[in-house]
C-alpha cells in the first residue's frame, strides 16, 4: 500500500495532515529554549552539580551549593532547577518560583534589569513573589521558601 492510499484509508486528507504538521511546528514556542532553560534539569540530584535533593514534584526540597552553581553567584543570575526557577535578585536575595507559566506552561525566564520574570511565549510577567504583573496569565506562580546559610555558600529551597 502506498503512503497516500494509507492516509486516505485513515480518512485523512493531505491538507488535514499538512495542517497538523504546521500547527505542530509552530507550537515549538510553547517549549523551553536555551535562553530560558540555561542548565539541564538535574531531577533528583546527587550533589555532583552542586544540587542535591528533590527538585521535581510537589515535595520540592533541595540545596544548591552556590560555589558550584555559578549562574546564581552574582545578582541578576538565575537557574532552572527541576520544576523551579531560582533567581538572585537585584537586592541580593534569592527567590524560587515554579518555572512554568500559568497561562500555557512555557518555561519562564528571569529579567535582571526589571527584577521580574517573563514568559517568552505570550509575554506574561510575574513579580519576584510570583504575582501576575501583566497577562495573559491570571494565576500567580507558586513561590517556594528559600534560606541562605550563614556562610552564604548554600541555598535551601523548600515547598
Amino acid at each position: 500500500m502506498k503512503r497516500g492510499e494509507f492516509l486516505r484509508s485513515l480518512g485523512l486528507s493531505t491538507s488535514t495532515l499538512m495542517a497538523f504538521y504546521c500547527i505542530g511546528t509552530t507550537m515549538t514556542a510553547c517549549g523551553s529554549s536555551s535562553d530560558n532553560d540555561p542548565t539541564p534539569d538535574p531531577g533528583t540530584g546527587t550533589g555532583t552539580n552542586g544540587i542535591s535533593g528533590t527538585t521535581t514534584g510537589s515535595a520540592i526540597n533541595f540545596t544548591v551549593d552556590l560555589t558550584k552553581a555559578t549562574g546564581l553567584a552574582a545578582a541578576g543570575g538565575f537557574q532552572v532547577i527541576g520544576d523551579t526557577i531560582v533567581a538572585h535578585t537585584a537586592s541580593g536575595s534569592y527567590v524560587a518560583l515554579s518555572k512554568t507559566c500559568t497561562h500555557e506552561g512555557t518555561t519562564i525566564g528571569f529579567r535582571p534589569a526589571q527584577n521580574d520574570f517573563r514568559c517568552p511565549n505570550h509575554g506574561s510577567e510575574f513579580s519576584t513573589t510570583g504575582a501576575v504583573e501583566e497577562g495573559p496569565a491570571t494565576t500567580a506562580l507558586k513561590a517556594y521558601k528559600t534560606a541562605l546559610s550563614t556562610d552564604g555558600n548554600t541555598l535551601t529551597v523548600t515547598a
